[in-house]
């Protein structure tokens, strides 16, 4: 019974060892070639069998001429010598020929192991200085494309990505998205960013900043980023330093939850916020949709943080003109706060850093002379009352309600909303949204938005304001499909009753905006596209979330409104007279280019102050403004 036991002891180490892999099997079988070559080598050294007209060979000699042929079973077709000889060096070739055909499927065997473990993304990320993205979503590679730009000038730059998604298929899609990537290296690993094994391999220990997706199609997006967030910033393996961790939240409820968990080390983007807030303003001022873009986009003029000696002492006022080439629009203080579009008689203190926008943050220079304001030119208005507004929202989705509440602090009192669509879940969403209403009534009506009959139906030339939104329960392809064959039904109606609809449509796809143009609708934001901007450009500089969400917005206003139309005028003119109403004017657009792609739909943003431009009635102004 002893017995028996060691050996089913002895079996059973065996079994372990050789389930540990191909280095375990390579391990044995090593043992035992060498162990059958001594063995057998040892044998023709201890009988004296030697090769023809070869003295006697000593013991390592003999072990040498037998692993030569345990390699090459060629060799022994050249040995003379006697048959005992003979016969000793076949036996030494078959057990090699053995040996090594299996030595070599276990090589083979081994490294298609390794090769499809590698390609299933578990392998660890070595990098610093690196940005990491958690989850996977139709923002990413936008974001992509993003940190591309802003890593032009970086050396060595990585963006690692971790998600729950095969390794294999996200490469595939990022290539066919992106093509190439510059200078900076993507590298992607499967896995949870909820796990700690998994975020540990990506190296956000070293990180230089770290963005949380909501990820796609998740029951609930906003749970798994808080989840994320926490594992980040609670785990054990965690470092000193705090970390920049980007995050998106869907549902302004789940902020404090995430801030409790993110504290400083958290920057939030409220997808649905920030879409709301720019679909209320643009359906309101055509335009607008293509501002927003311009200012997030890395590619053109961005916001940037510089301390300026040269204005201490100046009121923000009169420092508006102080820059050639770049637009000031706030002031950071010393002790972090940010203040966009201050009064213009705040004094500009040693400490405080100007924020501008500019090319580069090396363009942002005080001018030698200021241009000279054409004080002639300058034109007041008086403020626009707030009328009794008509608003139709065709299709619905999670972030319409927020559009509905938002529009509610804009429009008089009287003011009314109606939506057209067939979701399942609109009713809560509206009885949500109802108590919130203090200057609006809202009324849905179900029925198709791309049915001709329904919308002619609707009385649509009664309407101020048409917003069209993708459904949310389709495929972004599809949903955007929807949205062209309303558009190209509200476009004809409009014609066929000689009226031009103020349209301002949601694409989920930018690559579709381009079809989209044709039917001359007056805006298109494309919602996945505004919120990947927003959260590249806050993963390169935290200090960008606090301007974004200041209380000052983006309105575009007429020109009429500040400058005589008709009269050549420089651009710092026109910054004079919106100083003389308490705002910032950092662009301008021209009418007669807003369906000209190549000239940026006619949106100029931060002109030089210098630069002569001749507005009629139908140009407008970009100002940054409390209303």
């Amino acid at each position: 019974m002893a017995k028996s036991t060691v050996v089913l002891r002895a079996q059973y180490a065996f079994d372990n060892s050789m389930s540990r892999g191909t280095i375990a099997l390579i391990g044995w079988l090593s043992v035992g070639t060498f162990g059958f070559l001594f063995a057998s080598t040892f044998v023709v050294w201890l009988a004296g069998w030697t090769p023809e007209e070869t003295p006697a060979m000593s013991l390592p000699e003999t072990v040498w001429y037998g692993l030569m042929r345990t390699l090459d079973s060629g060799t022994m077709g050249s040995d003379k010598g006697s048959w005992p000889f003979k016969l000793s060096m076949l036996w030494i070739t078959l057990g090699g020929v053995f040996v090594v055909s299996t030595l070599i499927g276990v090589l083979n065997n081994g490294i298609g192991a390794s090769v499809v473990e590698l390609r299933k993304g578990r392998s660890r990320v070595i990098e610093k200085d690196h940005t990491v993205i958690l989850n996977w979503s139709p923002h990413i590679f936008t974001i992509l494309g993003e940190l591309i730009k802003a890593n032009a000038n970086r050396k060595n730059a990585c963006i690692v990505i971790l998600a729950e998604r095969d390794k294999v298929q996200m490469e595939d899609a990022i290539r066919d998205a992106i093509g190439h990537a510059g200078n900076t290296r993507i590298v992607c690993r499967s896995g949870s960013p909820m796990e700690l094994k998994d975020l540990n391999r990506v190296a956000v220990q070293t990180s230089r900043s770290i963005i949380v997706l909501a990820e796609a199609g998740a029951d609930d997006p906003d749970s798994d980023v808080i989840k994320a967030v926490l594992a980040l910033t609670n785990g054990p393996n965690r470092r000193d330093a705090p970390y920049h961790i980007t995050a998106e939240i869907r549902n302004p409820d789940n902020i404090d939850a995430a801030r409790l968990v993110g504290r400083n080390e958290l920057e939030i983007v409220v997808a649905g916020d920030l879409f709301s807030r720019v679909t209320v303003q643009t359906c309101r001022q055509s335009g607008l949709s293509v501002v927003h873009p311009e200012l997030l986009d890395f590619g053109g003029g961005e916001i940037y943080f510089k301390h300026e000696p040269g204005l201490s002492g100046k009121t923000f006022g009169d420092a508006l003109n102080a820059f050639e080439d770049s637009a000031l629009i706030g002031l950071r203080a010393a002790d972090g706060s940010v203040r966009i579009n201050p009064p213009m008689s705040t004094v500009i203190q040693p400490s405080d850093k100007v924020i501008a926008i500019s090319e580069d943050d090396d363009t942002i220079k005080l001018s030698s002379a200021q241009p000279r304001v054409q004080e002639p030119a300058i034109r007041t208005a008086e403020k626009a009352i707030a009328r009794v507004e008509r608003t139709l929202i065709l299709g619905w989705n999670w972030k319409g309600a927020r559009i509905v509440t938002g529009l509610d602090a804009y429009v008089a009192e009287g003011s009314t909303v109606t939506v057209l669509a067939v979701a399942d879940d609109i009713e809560a969403h509206i009885e949500a949204a109802r108590p919130q209403l203090t200057r609006q009534t809202i009324s849905v009506i179900k029925g198709e938005s791309t049915h001709r009959r329904t919308l002619e139906s609707l009385a649509l030339t009664s309407f101020d304001h048409v917003i069209v939104l993708c459904s949310d329960q389709l495929d972004p392809q599809r949903a955007d499909s929807r949205v062209l064959v309303t558009l190209l039904h509200l476009r004809d109606i409009g014609e066929k009753a000689n009226h031009d609809f103020s349209i301002v449509s949601e694409m989920l796809d930018v690559r579709n905006r381009a079809l989209a143009e044709v039917t001359k609708a007056d805006d298109f934001i494309v919602s996945d596209q505004l919120v990947s901007l927003m959260l590249s450009q806050v993963s390169e500089n935290k200090e960008l979330n606090a301007v974004f969400n200041d209380g000052s917005d983006i309105y575009i206003k007429p020109c009429a409104d500040y400058v005589a139309p008709g009269v050549p005028v420089n651009f710092a003119t026109v910054v004079e007279s919106a100083r003389h109403r308490g705002e910032i004017a950092i662009g301008y657009r021209i009418a007669g280019k807003s369906h000209d792609a190549a000239g940026k739909y006619g949106v100029a943003v931060n002109p030089k102050k210098s630069a002569m431009i001749t507005f009629n009635e139908a140009d407008k102004v970009i100002v940054i403004a409390e209303d």
